[in-house]
């Protein structure tokens, strides 16, 4: 591997919008593995390709060990399969939920759209009580 072909941990902070605290976090829950010399930590186009992975599955809402088992995967020497099957595996387990989640969500929107139209009637119904009967 070449020098360039390798990135600081700045360099790494600024490419993905992570903290260095972040990326130190990641390498002790052995979900990164950058080279070290001495203090300085430098992050192959593996780990970049790791940590662009790491962050899908926390935005798509999975926990550490969740990705940490499917980011271990990758070495079963099968060019990636046995990763990808559980990747497509635990995505459509992932979109279940979310579907539900978001289902609950428009469901609970609704009510409390409804709860505010009624306590505005309420409210002015009121108001229009107050001045008649003044």
């Amino acid at each position: 591997m070449k020098d360039d072909d390798a990135m600081t941990i700045r360099q790494m902070c600024d490419e993905f919008g992570v903290t260095a605290r972040t990326l130190r976090f990641y390498e002790s829950k052995e979900l990164l593995s950058p080279i070290r010399e001495g203090q300085k930590r430098l992050y192959t186009s593996r780990e970049r390709a790791r940590l662009k992975l790491i962050l899908r599955g926390k935005r798509f809402g999975l926990d550490l060990e969740k990705i940490r088992q499917i980011l271990n995967l990758y070495n079963m020497g099968d060019k990636g399969q046995t990763q990808l099957l559980r990747s497509i595996e635990v995505a459509r387990q992932r979109y279940v939920e979310l579907t539900q989640q978001r289902d609950e969500l428009t469901q609970a929107l609704e009510e409390l759209d409804g709860l505010i139209k009624w306590g505005e009637r309420e409210v002015e119904a009121r108001r229009t009580k107050q001045t008649s009967a003044a």
